[in-house]
């Protein structure tokens, strides 16, 4: 497991630390015949035996960069086809990763895979997936009534709210998990706080309802997805 983290980290610092926005640019520009595609490979390799420290595992630092150079030719070549450019970059970075961990544990993968399947916590995996979409869905039919009074603020950046709402679920859940009750309470005064201007500025007391029944709602289905996952233990 120590290589596989070790050359994770090599891969976060050269794609991420040591590679410039013009590198980025000029591949995307140029793609095969780029010159920085191939530095950046090279670093890659550098990378990965600089961290390894071990000369006999240089063969599956070349697999890998190898495997990177065909990935990364593969993001620019298809990625123009994706409307939402953050598609192929994270599809880029989970088959870096699921690179890593085939060369690394090539020997066993499937015992390792089963043996990383069994010990999952399939509880507090389920209660991350509810916190989510399903629990803004079921927040989206409890508030519909109440939303078509609600004038829309076209200045507002789309989807915001139930991002917003998904990742103050995801730290209520968190804290719960962790037996930091007190921190959802500076969770919610932090959140009153951002939001005070703003409705003081509009004075109006159906938005403000509808706000604070839909913080109430949203913190609640965290802290019931919370209670039962604790209760499983």
């Amino acid at each position: 497991m120590l290589v596989f983290i070790k050359l994770i980290l090599a891969h976060l610092i050269g794609d991420f630390i040591l590679q410039p926005v013009k590198w980025v640019v000029h591949k995307e520009s140029n793609k095969i015949t780029s010159r920085y595609l191939y530095f950046h490979i090279l670093l890659h390799f550098a990378l990965y035996m600089l961290l390894l420290w071990n000369l006999d595992m240089w063969h599956i630092a070349l697999v890998i960069a190898l495997g990177h150079f065909g990935i990364d030719l593969l993001k620019l070549y298809a990625g123009p086809l994706f409307k939402n450019k953050s598609i192929p970059f994270f599809i880029d970075q989970a088959l870096h990763i699921m690179l890593v961990y085939i060369c690394v544990f090539y020997g066993n993968l499937y015992s390792k895979t089963a043996m990383l399947f069994q010990h999952l916590d399939w509880y507090l995996i389920t209660a991350i997936v509810f916190v989510t979409y399903p629990a803004a869905i079921i927040m989206g039919k409890i508030l519909e009534g109440m939303s078509n009074q609600i004038e829309t603020d076209h200045k507002s950046l789309p989807n915001a709210g139930k991002y917003i709402g998904m990742i103050e679920r995801l730290f209520v859940l968190i804290f719960i998990v962790i037996g930091r009750w007190e921190v959802i309470g500076l969770l919610i005064a932090a959140k009153s706080v951002f939001r005070f201007n703003d409705l003081k500025e509009r004075n109006n007391r159906k938005l403000t309802e509808y706000i604070l029944i839909g913080t109430l709602v949203s913190f609640g289905l965290a802290i019931l997805a919370g209670l039962l996952y604790m209760a499983q233990y």
